[in-house]
């Protein structure tokens, strides 16, 4: 007796762990008529771009994907070669194992779903929208060709009246799942319907519009919810948002960026996917003063163990860069060095008085140095009687030191202050990032950065916006 029920417990326990794998894993039974293909692919989005997560082979009338892993929520794609057409789905944490079916000569209207009350909605959704868009199609095409005002206010009603019939079942679906991927999914969908402003004067209308906007970008789209990142929408939002709707200045997009990655913290899949994309973003932005946001994300969240799928060798990497630009940045005292002139005179660069001073670091044998010596003596002798005047750093160490001053002389630029380091002491390329030349920055008189790394073509025009505004005010 002591035996049988030994052996009872131990299939009870086989039970309970192959139940236990089951719902953990996935597995998703498909039935697709028509089709004469014997290979499905299982797709995803992620970001702004689509991949593969599986391949499956036929099995008599079914394709069946399956795993003992759950897969990540989202939005996902069933794609049948070699055409590529696809079914959508979702997924969710509850909605692992369900069956579809479908006709492939009718893959917009035949999807059937057994096994996930939630696609259940979703398919029905695709469908209602399907008709409705067809439907709205045909009255736009009677629209343009309507013969009278009265014809087309007509048409007009009727695009009106489909449009609050779509909203009204969007947000019936929304009430009847909400909590689920799928309403939220719908949700996000929703447009923002900016109020009206009652002011007379239309700049300020429309200053107010951006303002709410601004503000309300987000009150359909839940950045918490983690099957959002797999959709194709979610960057395109995000991406709009940072470029669209924020101030294009570093503290603006800094203050922007923290607030979003704050909500998104309950989806730590969505913070990692955001916070890489965006430091990457800014990593490779030409855009003068961007590197600001760069430094600020590496610094505040990287430098804080705040990224921990991170690898030691990226992260000091992320780091090091970091810590050299912190101090390059826009607004910062530059970085004092000391030089040497020709006749060996010992300057620092916080020593050479001038209300603007454009430190100018060049290299003889520099193909791009030689082409813009011509724009920076005219730009010199346009604006040196406006206070501008130019501390050149010429980079060859002591044994090239003659190629420097043979240069002065050929191309006639001893008319400003030309210096060299022959023996680096002051580290001047380390400090400065110098990994190519030539490298502008453009001081003001107390040696704050007011714009960097522009070419010799750029300064006439930066120059006149600094001169054109208050003292000391950055230029960005």
């Amino acid at each position: 007796m002591l035996a049988k029920k030994f052996w009872l417990a131990i299939a009870l326990l086989a039970w309970y762990g192959q139940a236990l794998w089951a719902w953990q894993g996935h597995r998703i039974e498909v039935k697709v008529t028509g089709f004469a293909h014997d290979t499905l692919l299982l797709g995803y989005y992620l970001g702004d771009k689509q991949y593969v997560r599986d391949t499956t082979v036929r099995r008599g009338a079914h394709f069946i994907f399956e795993g003992p892993d759950s897969l990540p929520p989202g939005l996902y794609m069933l794609v049948f070669p070699p055409e590529n057409q696809f079914v959508q789905f979702l997924i969710d944490d509850q909605d692992q194992q369900f069956e579809l079916r479908m006709d492939f000569n009718d893959l917009a209207h035949s999807v059937k779903v057994k096994g996930s009350a939630q696609n259940e909605a979703f398919q029905r959704y695709l469908s209602f929208l399907e008709k409705q868009r067809l439907k709205a199609e045909e009255l736009r095409k009677q629209l343009e060709s309507a013969p009278s005002q009265a014809q087309k206010q007509v048409l007009e009603t009727q695009l009106k009246a489909i449009d609050k019939e779509v909203k009204a079942y969007q947000r019936a679906q929304i009430d009847k799942f909400r909590g689920t991927l799928f309403a939220k999914f719908v949700e996000a969908n929703l447009p923002l319907e900016v109020p009206e402003m009652e002011e007379s004067d239309e700049q300020d209308i429309q200053f107010k519009k951006w303002q709410w906007a601004k503000q309300h970008y987000f009150d359909h789209i839940d950045l918490a919810e983690p099957g959002l990142l797999r959709t194709p929408f979610l960057q395109q939002r995000i991406d709009y948002y940072i470029d669209k709707l924020i101030v294009q200045h570093p503290d603006s997009i800094n203050q922007a960026l923290d607030s979003l990655l704050a909500r998104m913290r309950p989806a730590p899949e969505t913070f990692q996917y955001f916070l890489v994309h965006f430091l990457n973003k800014y990593a490779r932005s030409k855009v003068v003063g961007m590197d600001a946001v760069y430094v600020h994300l590496a610094l505040t969240y990287y430098a804080t163990g705040q990224a921990p799928w991170t690898d030691e060798a990226t992260l000091e990497k992320i780091l090091d860069n970091a810590r050299k630009l912190e101090p390059l940045l826009i607004g910062k005292i530059a970085p004092d060095i000391r030089m040497q002139t020709r006749e060996g005179r010992s300057i620092s660069l916080h020593e050479f008085e001038a209300p603007y001073t454009v430190l100018f670091f060049w290299d003889p044998d520099c193909g791009h140095c030689k082409k813009s010596m011509p724009d920076m003596i005219d730009f010199y002798q346009q604006y040196k009687d406006k206070g501008v005047e130019i501390f050149g750093v010429c980079t060859k160490f002591y044994n090239e030191a003659d190629k420097c001053w043979n240069f002065v002389d050929e191309k006639g630029i001893g008319i400003w202050l030309n210096t060299m380091d022959p023996y680096h002491r002051s580290k001047y390329k380390t400090i400065y990032d110098i990994r190519s030349t030539p490298q502008i920055y453009v001081l003001d008189k107390d040696k704050r950065i007011l714009v960097k790394r522009i070419g010799a073509k750029q300064l006439p025009e930066v120059i006149e916006k600094i001169l054109s505004q208050p003292p000391q005010a950055t230029v960005h």
